[in-house]
């Protein structure tokens, strides 16, 4: 379970690592709206430090999602190293790229700048397995 989470406000993937449940994250808005946490929308937002304060509440959420997939990322290298793939896949990486775009056009976000930070993020992936898998990881496949 993650730290400050709620018994049944996770799941337990690949035995160590956990995602909030739809559930939680409903129950959690809740919980945090009683409390008084802002959760406001931009419009909403009337002073600089509203914004400043749901943009650091964005960031902190932002790194709770990089840390759940660096669990995944791991993971793969950990399969990989098994079945004998090489950290680089470039029609997966092209896929993801291919991917991340169309959801960024259908959320309103240029899909340019999300292939810019997704390609960062996918080569950052890519070094942290290949020191996982070893040498033998810079061995390219299709």
């Amino acid at each position: 379970m993650l730290k400050g989470m709620s018994k049944g406000c996770s799941k337990q993937l690949a035995g160590r690592f956990a995602v909030l449940t739809p559930e939680c994250l409903r129950s959690k808005a809740g919980r945090n709206r009683k409390k008084g946490i802002a959760m406001k929308r931009p419009a909403d937002c009337l002073t600089m430090q509203d914004i400043r304060a749901e943009i650091d509440r964005l960031d902190v959420a932002l790194i709770g999602l990089l840390v759940e997939r660096v669990g995944y990322i791991d993971r793969a290298a950990q399969v990989k190293t098994e079945i004998g793939l090489p950290a680089r896949i470039t029609d997966r990486v092209e896929q993801v790229v291919a991917n991340v775009r169309t959801e960024a056009d259908a959320q309103g976000l240029a899909p340019d700048l999300a292939e810019t930070l997704w390609r960062q993020l996918i080569d950052w992936s890519i070094a942290r397995e290949e020191t996982i898998l070893g040498a033998d990881a810079r061995t390219e496949a299709k």
